[in-house]
């Protein structure tokens, strides 16, 4: 493996803070020095032109459709996804058909990351068998097998008891459990947040509170039974004002949120646009900006794609039975950017912050660490235009939008796996 220089770069590491002009040296797959004194003879020259060389991302919640419906996304046009945006290491949910609930299929998922050298693949394992909500998986065996964290995935378990049994479980094998927070009996049905325009479009309403209500009862349990809780794609004001307080007290939960909620409502359904149905789905205003105050003052502890791949055929229906999800890996970088937070905080959220979160030695630029890299132009624009993007997975709520940030260059351990059209190979 040769030695490559980055040279004219802006060195960002959220991890130690370093924001600064500079060269960074890897070899052997490994970053090796911080502006070097010496340069290998042999070494291939990275001319960064200015732009910013940062840890790979790492996302802390997609899914795919392998195994089971690689026809919506396979692990294979996924991870040209998740390259594409700077991705190098990607947490995956085990909401799949069927389910990652046993041992096999976690040493399925990680071996078939590994085979493609692209990007580092840690698959969360079921926290029911099946993600079905009811029988609590083998979670300590799934744990033994390399699962990061447990979870159903978009799926809530409704069940008060079993769930404070599986709390009480995962705090003995010290794991994190992965919620989604929505109230299964107040969104049955629904697919719109309540609010005036979900009643002008004639659509089945989702009240904002039913993810309150049920962040309210696993702070609950997680505070009877002492377990490490995180809540997944968080997206309202309320929500975030019991995380707040929760941490105060000294709970053990964090959050992540995804980009739809802080970059766009519910108007963005528009006239019954299938690419916008997401879940949860899209807010009001209101907590639109208290997501967005929950990123600034740290309430929020990361941000994750929410990558939920569709064909054209699961949301070429009518609204309310088109397929909920909306893909987010490409456009990740580029909408975070966009927050409004300084460039260090909001790559903080994207690399050392889910790292830390889920225990991976990754999303860092210390010496010895992994070159899992990303080069990006903070400045540049591009457009989203669905049909065209990297990946099976077409269904992007962020169609027609124009972002600032587009990576140019991604690395995983010290390997290029992603260069962008137009820049030499």
């Amino acid at each position: 493996m040769s030695s490559i220089l980055f040279k004219n770069v802006r060195l960002i590491d959220p991890a130690s803070g370093q924001d600064s002009k500079g060269s960074l040296l890897v070899e052997k797959g490994r970053i090796a020095a911080i502006d070097p004194k010496e340069t290998p003879k042999a070494a291939r020259i990275v001319d960064g032109k200015g732009a910013v060389l940062c840890p790979g991302l790492v996302d802390m919640r997609a899914s795919f459709g392998e195994p089971g419906a690689e026809y919506r996304e396979s692990i294979d046009s996924g991870i040209q996804a998740a390259v594409a945006g700077g991705i190098t290491s990607l947490a995956l949910l085990p909401d799949t058909d069927p389910a990652i609930d046993n041992p096999a299929l976690v040493h399925y998922i990680r071996r078939r990351g590994e085979e493609t050298g692209l990007v580092s693949i840690h698959p969360y394992g079921a926290l029911t068998k099946g993600c079905a909500g009811k029988d609590m998986a083998e979670i300590g065996l799934l744990k033994k097998a390399g699962a990061v964290g447990f979870t159903d995935g978009a799926r809530a378990i409704a069940d008060t008891k079993q769930m404070r049994n599986l709390l009480a479980y995962s705090g003995f094998l010290d794991t994190v459990i992965v919620l989604h927070p929505e109230d299964p009996s107040l969104a049955s049905g629904g697919c719109a947040t309540a609010s005036p325009q979900a009643v002008k479009m004639g659509l089945p309403q989702i009240p904002a509170c039913a993810e309150a209500m049920m962040v309210a009862r696993d702070l609950r349990l997680a505070e009877l039974t002492g377990a490490r809780i995180h809540f997944g794609h968080i997206s309202t004001g309320e929500a975030l004002s019991l995380i707040a307080d929760a941490k105060k007290r000294g709970i053990r939960v964090t959050c992540d949120t995804a980009p739809p909620y802080f970059a766009m409502t519910e108007a963005d359904i528009g006239d019954f646009r299938t690419y916008a149905k997401l879940s949860p789905p899209l807010r009001l205003e209101a907590d639109r900006q208290a997501v967005l105050a929950g990123l600034a003052d740290g309430t929020i502890d990361a941000i994750a794609s929410d990558h939920s791949p569709a064909d054209a055929d699961d949301k070429r229906l009518p609204f309310a039975q088109a397929r909920a999800g909306g893909t987010g890996l490409v456009t990740l970088l580029g909408v975070t950017l966009q927050a409004g937070l300084p460039l260090l905080d909001a790559l903080r959220l994207l690399t050392v912050a889910p790292a830390r979160l889920l225990g991976l030695e990754a999303g860092t630029l210390s010496i010895g660490a992994a070159a899992d890299l990303c080069l990006f132009d903070p400045e540049e624009e591009w457009t989203v235009t669905a049909g065209s993007l990297p990946g099976r997975a077409q269904n992007t709520p962020f169609d027609g939008r124009t972002l600032k940030g587009r990576v140019l260059r991604t690395f995983h351990h010290g390997r290029e796996v992603y260069t962008a059209e137009g820049l030499p190979s």
